[in-house]
């Protein structure tokens, strides 16, 4: 497998358990907060959800600056509009992770705010770095939702909720 399909393989891979995650944030929690220096669950999932446009903005710059470009989230109101957030990005996503773009999985991205660099790493390193920011805000969110006691599914196997444990 080239490395692009691998990347293609693991995005819906990540899809199915990000979507069954999103699925489930509840339509009155989107202010809740388990902590005052915590996202809320609509910023968190907000994220999440728009993450694999990363994918797209590897490929086609050479970099972001949140100097010149603050970030400015998409504001949801409820769930069935979280999931259609996440299928547009997504499709933003997967519409990079061609054959065509290989070449240029070694060129240098750079994250960084005014002269302050963030991050100077291959443009395939941000496409991992993607698929595992999904990953990690995922399970935070899953810990969100589990204090609110709403069941979590499982990820890479049976969660506790799914077992009746």
């Amino acid at each position: 497998m080239t490395q692009i399909e691998l990347f293609i393989r693991e995005l819906e891979q990540e899809a199915i358990t990000t979507r069954k995650m999103l699925s489930i944030v509840p339509d009155d929690q989107y202010d809740w907060k388990p902590h005052p220096k915590s996202m809320s669950i609509r910023s968190l999932a907000t994220h999440i959800a728009e993450l694999p446009t990363w994918v797209s903005l590897a490929f086609t710059s050479d970099g972001l600056d949140f100097a010149t470009t603050p970030y400015a989230p998409v504001l949801l109101h409820n769930t069935a509009e979280l999931l259609a957030y996440f299928e547009q990005c997504l499709a933003d996503g997967r519409t990079q992770l061609t054959e065509a773009n290989a070449p240029f999985l070694d060129k240098t991205w750079i994250l960084r705010h005014g002269e302050t660099i963030l991050s100077d790493s291959s443009k395939r390193d941000v496409v991992r770095m993607t698929f595992s920011q999904i990953i990690h805000h995922r399970a935070q969110l899953g810990v969100f939702l589990r204090l609110l006691n709403v069941p979590i599914p499982g990820s890479y196997g049976p969660s506790a909720d799914e077992l009746g444990k």
